[in-house]
């Protein structure tokens, strides 16, 4: 509940680029008045007050958290709004995944805004736990909380007008929505023909160069910084000449870097690097606002009280943050309390065998088309390698990094692994397994045998979701994920501790990933190219077609 209070502090109007001394009268949870003071400069003896910081796209999921436990850790950041993309539930539960996001943030009086997911299953090139129609999306728009049109990944489709995708575009602009957009590498006429389908964003946008083509077509460009795919000092550059269009995003954030900070930090990093701090404002706090028509504040008399107090505009260490008048986080502590945790899931595979994961060949001059991950980025290359072979299989040869890939089908019992290679892990031995396998959730692993595969993928299993990791000397760690298989039912807290004893284990096993797990959540996601693997195969993204994992 929150209480009428007033604050002295320097005022930052971001609108008018000034900065004010002032005191600030809250009452019913609105800023009823902001008083100047008659110094007309900031008094370096007071704090800073500035509306709150949004992340304009983030998949909460990948936090491994549930909104509530998420907007608990957010705050403490200065976050106070999240545009929330729910396609990983989605892709599990489908609609009722969706409600079950709803229902428990509304437990929190942190500003979540959910989409409608557009693309669920993501693929027909993959097996997912449900299916969410154009009917599904007409009657969730009828909801006042979903917000928009989540991202539409299914770039060659619009490219194409493909009917149903264009009746879900429809649906959105029929009911006032906007439609987030998902399109890695469009340039030129391509990047024009996918904005006039009425797509309003993008976040994939991996140099600045495609940022400036899809600008030019009026889209707005989200500058993505999260655990696995890092964008910042590619984009940064756009900030002085097209901050009114831009916006800042995590899209996904495991718990131990959510742990250290959030959009605040990219606040931060941008104004030390000289930019504007009215522009930086604009783009982390003001443009999320108005493009998803939130129902954030903005500083202003009137307005809901959604604003954070910082201690300087060069650090942003957050020292308090309001929401609708209440105090929600002090001091680095969030202020929120826990709320109850369902668990759902939709999980159905069986435990596996070493032998599961063979690999025959019939030739020993075989070939392998090998994915070649990268530090930090979501695309993916190919590799064409000799194949190392042993008693007529292929085999992992780590002097090469050349280690196994396993997509397993979590939804239907007994279905056989599909097995490729990979490059980039690093792991010197052992395995990784992981229920997170964007975007339909299947367990994904890497390893560098056969029996390691089976028990890492076995834990997962036996827990009906996790993160494991598994050495051949035989240590094993887990962090269960009951909820759908992506997220826990503990304290944020004890999950991003969790979580970095489990990241800890994996780069023991000589991954030199900066986020292991993250990178390996994305080796199933189809529509970022070159090479993926689903359930169903090995997936050329560039040619969207199946090609075979040995030559």
């Amino acid at each position: 509940m929150s209480a009428d209070f007033s604050l002295t502090a320097n005022v930052v109007d971001v609108f008018a680029r000034s900065i004010q001394p002032a005191i600030i009268s809250v009452a019913g949870g609105r800023i009823v008045r902001i008083a100047p003071i008659a110094e007309a400069k900031a008094d370096p003896a007071l704090p800073y007050v500035l509306p709150g910081f949004v992340d304009a796209h983030v998949h909460v999921e990948s936090s491994l958290l549930v909104p509530t436990e998420f907007a608990r850790m957010a705050v403490a950041h200065g976050t106070v709004a999240t545009v929330s993309d729910p396609h990983e539930i989605g892709n599990v539960l489908g609609v009722a995944g969706v409600e079950f996001m709803l229902e428990n943030a509304a437990h929190s009086p942190f500003k979540f805004c959910f989409g409608a997911p557009s693309c669920v299953p993501a693929t027909p090139f993959e097996t997912a736990g449900a299916e969410i129609t154009a009917a599904d999306i007409a009657k969730l728009f009828e909801n006042p909380k979903i917000g928009y049109l989540a991202e539409m990944m299914n770039w060659p489709g619009v490219l194409h007008r493909d009917s149903d995708v264009m009746a879900k575009i429809a649906l959105a602009h029929a009911a006032g929505r906007p439609v987030d957009g998902h399109a890695p590498g469009l340039r030129g006429d391509d990047a024009a023909h996918y904005a006039s389908a009425g797509i309003s964003t993008d976040h994939e946008c991996f140099t600045a160069a495609e940022a400036r083509d899809k600008l030019a077509v009026g889209m707005k460009i989200l500058i993505r910084e999260g655990s696995a795919a890092r964008n910042f000092d590619a984009l940064i550059e756009l900030m002085p000449e097209h901050y009114p269009n831009l916006m800042f995003c995590s899209d996904d954030k495991h718990p131990d870097t959510l742990l250290l900070g959030h959009i605040n930090q990219l606040v931060q990093r941008a104004v030390a690097l000289g930019h504007d701090v009215f522009q930086v404002l604009r783009v982390a706090c003001i443009n999320p606002v108005q493009h998803y028509h939130l129902p954030v504040g903005l500083l202003a008399e009137g307005d809901p009280a959604d604003f954070i107090v910082v201690k300087d505009l060069v650090n942003f260490e957050v020292q308090q943050t309001y929401l609708d008048g209440e105090l929600v986080a002090e001091n680095g502590q969030s202020l929120l309390p826990a709320a109850p945790i369902a668990v759902v899931n939709n999980f159905h595979a069986q435990p596996v065998q070493d032998a599961d994961f063979r690999l025959p060949v019939l030739t020993e001059q075989a070939t392998l088309r090998v994915i070649q991950c990268f530090d930090g980025q979501l695309i993916t290359g190919r590799v064409d390698l000799p194949a190392r072979i042993e008693n007529g299989l292929a085999v992992p040869d780590q002097e090469q990094d050349v280690l196994k890939l396993a997509v397993i089908n979590r939804y239907q019992p007994q279905v056989p692994p599909a097995l490729a290679f990979i490059r980039g892990f690093g792991l010197k031995h052992g395995a990784l397994a992981s229920s997170v396998g964007h975007d339909s959730h299947n367990i994904t692993a890497v390893g560098c045998d056969d029996a390691s595969l089976a028990r890492a993928v076995n834990l997962v299993i036996e827990a009906k979701g996790g993160l494991a990791a598994v050495g051949a000397d035989g240590r094993e760690m887990l962090v269960p994920l009951p909820v759908a298989g992506l997220m826990s039912d503990q304290p944020g807290a004890d999950v991003a501790a969790a979580y970095a004893a489990v990241d800890a284990l994996s780069k023991e096993l000589g991954s030199p990933l900066g986020a292991p797990f993250m990178t390996l959540s994305f080796m199933a996601l189809l529509v970022i190219p070159s090479l993926k693997l689903s359930d169903k195969g090995l997936f050329d993204g560039q040619q969207f077609a199946f090609v075979d994992a040995v030559e």
